[in-house]
């Protein structure tokens, strides 16, 4: 059984940060794109950043120069640095993996950028 488990998230004041944390099953990781998205009460879920099994990263334009994806084979894990928090950053954000035809999804944990 594939799992995404995520963890990191919490309340965190304007201009803070955070990194998020999603372990995969080993099975699947090397072979897996990798992404985090996000959805905010009433909007729909969007992709915040992914890095392909080969390393090269995409990121949303509203988080370019603040956020950085990056993956660790060693732990199966893949990581989300998110830095200058900003209140509009404030979602349940996703972990997916994606092999070959398959998409599977973590659970999501809350990030809440509030003073």
């Amino acid at each position: 059984q594939v799992q995404l488990v995520e963890s990191g998230g919490g309340l965190v004041q304007p201009g803070g940060s955070l990194r998020l944390s999603c372990a995969a099953s080993r099975t699947i990781f090397s072979k897996s794109a990798m992404g985090w998205y996000r959805q905010a009460p009433g909007k729909e879920r969007e992709l915040v950043a992914q890095v392909t099994s080969g390393g090269s990263t995409n990121y949303a334009d509203s988080v370019k120069g603040r956020f950085t994806i990056s993956r660790d084979s060693a732990v199966n894990t893949v990581y989300l640095q998110m830095n200058s928090l900003k209140p509009e950053d404030t979602a349940v954000y996703y972990c997916k993996a994606t092999y070959f035809i398959y998409q599977y999804w973590g659970q999501g944990t809350q990030v809440t950028v509030s003073s």
